[in-house]
């Protein structure tokens, strides 16, 4: 059954409400609305029509209805009103920026604190893929034989480190006349030029070693091991002000949810290929956000992606103001990061 203009007007009034009150909504409180001609039986009716088709539930018999998961998704595709940001929201965004562009790091944990306060929501921000980073500073520290630690420095301004294998006998002498050359030979460059430079470029003191090089700097540009720390998260415990997270154990769930940083990350990496994405309640992957939405933006440097951002809330969150909130920081950050990241 196809859903007439009178069905989906009363969706939306049902989903419009329990948005605003989180609590079961009934005929007569539809019927109230000004825009409604047709009588409480009438809505009744009809309202017992989408719990049959899945778009309403009924938590107890005497109660009321609320939106599933299928009925956000309609929600969301078709029934979206869009608004501006409204002034004052801009003046709390732009007060965020203000003073706050000392580097790429300190500009995007501020983007989070900025989304986290404006929508009262939970944010998350993917800091930008080391790929399209510009090289610092590249050291490799030895450690036990056989194992050294990589820690690469960017404009983003954070270290990045993971231990890698090396040649066991490479002596840290050696190691250190390879961090030199390629600090040297990279500084400023995008790392994902930084392989195609040296084996260019390549020296003859580091010739021998054209293997290990290639090992190196394949795992210095990808961005996957450095997952954990390039999530930022901000206002987890705001959810915990909803009425549906009361629930102990609900809440619990999405709280050790939110900690496993490396799932944030690959989430938030699978989003950035899309300008905007909403993820609905079982639409997510993870269990402990199968009770929420998340919904995610794609800054951009220069029309190319650069990372991602986004808002996660309760099912029944407000789309279109977090749809409208993310899209201001989105311009304010694509101005912002570009003038970070001229080159001198």
């Amino acid at each position: 059954m196809e859903l007439d203009q009178r069905k989906l007007q009363i969706l939306r009034a049902v989903i419009d409400e329990y948005i605003l009150s989180a609590s079961p909504v009934g005929s007569k409180a539809i019927s109230r609305s000004a825009d409604m001609n047709w009588s409480p039986a009438t809505i009744r009716n009809e309202m017992a029509d989408l719990e049959a088709l899945g778009y309403l539930a009924q938590p107890h018999t005497s109660a009321g209805r609320i939106p599933s998961d299928k009925a956000y998704r309609l929600y969301v595709d078709q029934m979206l009103r869009r608004a501006e940001l409204s002034s004052s929201e801009k003046t709390l965004l732009n007060s965020y920026y203000r003073n706050r562009i000392s580097g790429i790091e300190s500009v995007l944990r501020s983007t989070a604190q900025a989304l986290s306060e404006i929508t009262h929501y939970t944010a998350v921000v993917m800091m930008p893929d080391i790929a399209v980073n510009r090289l610092r500073h590249l050291q490799l520290v030895p450690l036990a034989e056989g194992k050294a630690l990589s820690v690469i420095v960017t404009d983003a301004g954070v270290a990045r480190d993971a231990v890698i294998d090396i040649p066991r006998d490479m002596t840290p002498a050696e190691l250190e006349t390879i961090s030199r050359t390629i600090t040297q030979r990279c500084y400023n460059r995008r790392m994902s030029t930084v392989a195609e430079i040296l084996t260019r470029e390549i020296s003859a003191e580091m010739q021998s070693r054209g293997e290990f090089l290639k090992t190196l700097l394949s795992r210095a540009s990808e961005s996957e091991q450095y997952g954990t720390g390039m999530v930022e998260l901000t206002g987890a415990r705001n959810m915990l002000r909803y009425p549906e997270y009361s629930d102990m154990d609900k809440a619990k769930s999405f709280l050790a949810t939110v900690e496993q940083r490396d799932e944030l990350y690959r989430m938030m990496k699978k989003a950035s290929d899309m300008e905007f994405t909403i993820t609905i309640g079982s639409e997510n992957e993870q269990e402990g956000l199968q009770d929420c939405s998340v919904v995610t933006a794609t800054y951009r440097v220069n029309d190319s992606p650069f990372g991602t951002f986004g808002i996660i809330g309760p099912t029944r969150m407000d789309y279109s103001r977090v749809i409208n909130v993310l899209q201001g920081v989105q311009q304010n950050l694509g101005v912002i990061l570009q003038s970070l990241l001229k080159e001198d």
